[in-house]
This record gives structure tokens, sequence and C-alpha cells, in this order.
């Protein structure tokens, strides 16, 4: 574990000296301001229009957890679909092109150390950006009365979103010597993962019955969204562990293939 942390300590000093870290943390600074004052805005006028009609059911039943703070995580899991390959793309692209991977190769680090060292470096970097989104809802709590068990589990599944794309994100690197067929590699992966619902009730893969059950189980967002409603499962947790633990065996895999070529 002590070669882990010196390379993630290594390839976060390495993110942050280029402007990539910067320009990732003030764009996505911008957007989840954005984003939230919108969604503010939205329920205001909703509970407006509400209130305007006098439909005091629905008034009775809308809350901020469901009807703002959930729809801002989700927002923002979207932009990290984006985001993520731009992060991702130099952790071991970077390193063919300019020569290193040789080196760090004949280390006496193991490839495991790499591929897990890389991995979180790209983790604590995703970690700081789901920081900076709490921050958000955090206000909620000094102006209005959002549930914490939601808004927590909220969080919990936006960094787990991350962290599946870090992995996805480091194997699409691991592949090519080209950051940007890297970032398009991660990009196509990530949004297949994403539509895998939509592709089963279309037909296009899988179809009805077991085989549409396990494409849809494949998705992100369908596990991503029952966090959202504050609902742990562990079947959830489970989704998201062995998709970043098959994704890094995957780019171990392929980091390992170099020495055999």
């Amino acid at each position: 574990m002590k070669h882990v942390q010196t390379v993630a300590w290594r390839e976060l000093r390495s993110l942050f000296v280029s402007p990539v870290a910067y320009g990732v943390l003030s764009l996505f600074a911008v957007l989840s301001g954005l984003f939230f004052v919108l969604g503010v805005a939205a329920f205001n006028t909703y509970v407006m229009q509400l209130e305007q009609f006098q439909a005091l059911d629905q008034l009775q039943q809308i809350n901020l957890s469901d009807h703002l703070v959930a729809q801002f995580y989700d927002s923002m899991g979207v932009v990290l679909l984006f985001l993520v390959p731009g992060i991702t793309m130099g952790l071991f692209a970077a390193e063919k092109a300019n020569g290193t991977q040789e080196l760090l190769l004949t280390s006496p680090l193991t490839i495991w150390d790499v591929v897990l060292g890389k991995f979180a470096a790209g983790a604590g970097f995703i970690a700081i950006l789901v920081a900076m989104v709490a921050a958000f809802p955090a206000l909620l709590f000094m102006y209005g009365d959002p549930e914490l068990g939601k808004t927590v589990t909220g969080l919990i599944g936006l960094l787990l979103l991350g962290w599946t794309y870090v992995s996805i994100g480091a194997f699409a690197s691991s592949v090519t010597r080209s950051q940007v067929l890297s970032v398009l590699i991660a990009f196509v992966l990530l949004l297949t993962l994403l539509l895998m619902p939509a592709f089963s009730e279309l037909g296009v893969i899988g179809g009805s019955g077991g085989i549409g059950s396990a494409i849809s189980w494949l998705s992100t967002g369908e596990h991503f969204q029952q966090l959202l409603k504050g609902l742990v499962d562990t079947r959830d947790l489970v989704y998201f562990a062995v998709i970043i633990g098959s994704f890094l065996l995957l780019t171990k895999a392929s980091v390992e293939s170099v020495r055999w070529r």
C-alpha cells in the first residue's frame, strides 16, 4: 500500500502542475453553481404555481430532497460523464507518449501498485469535486429542511458514480497512447453503460427476459437513481464494486501486455 500512495501522490502532483486540473475544477464549480441556482429557481416557481392553483395535496408531498437535491445530483452526474474522461486521459496515455512507461514498469513497483495508485489519484480528485457539490445542499439546511439521509446517500452515489467513471477512464487511457483517443473511448464506454436500459427497451441488445434484465443491471444510471432516492441496497453497492474491480483488472491486463509485445 505504501507504493500505491507514492504513485497516487505523484499522479496528483503532476495533475495539479498542468492546467487541466484547474480548468476542470473551475468549470465544475461554475456548472455546479449554475445548475443549483436554476434548480432552486425552478423549485420556487413550481411551488408558487401549486399555491396559485390551490393544489394542497401536491404541496404536502413536495420536498427539497426529491424535487431539488436529487435532481441537482442527477445533473452533476451527467457533468461528471463529460469531465472524467478529460481527467483520466493522461493516466497511462501520457506515460506512453512521453516514453516513461517502460521506466515505470521496470521499477520495483508492481503492476497493481501502478494501476491502483493512478486510480487512487483519480478517485481523490473526484472526492474533491463531490465535496464541492456537497457545499450547495449544505446551504439548504440553513434555510430549509431537506432530508439528511437522502442528501448523504445521494452524495455517496455521486462519489461511487465518479469512481466508476475513473476506472473506465483509466482502462481507456491504458489501451492507447493518444490522449484524445482515450477521451473518445472512455466517453463511448460511459455513454453505453448509461444508455443500456434504453437499448434493451428498443430491442437493440438483449430484448426482454433474463438477458434484458442483465443488460439493464449493467447500467450505471439505474443504480445511481436508487441511491438518489435514499435507498442503500447491497446490490447497488456490489454493482459499483464489481464494475470498478472489473475495469481495474482490464487495466492491469492492458498495462501488463506491454511486457509481452
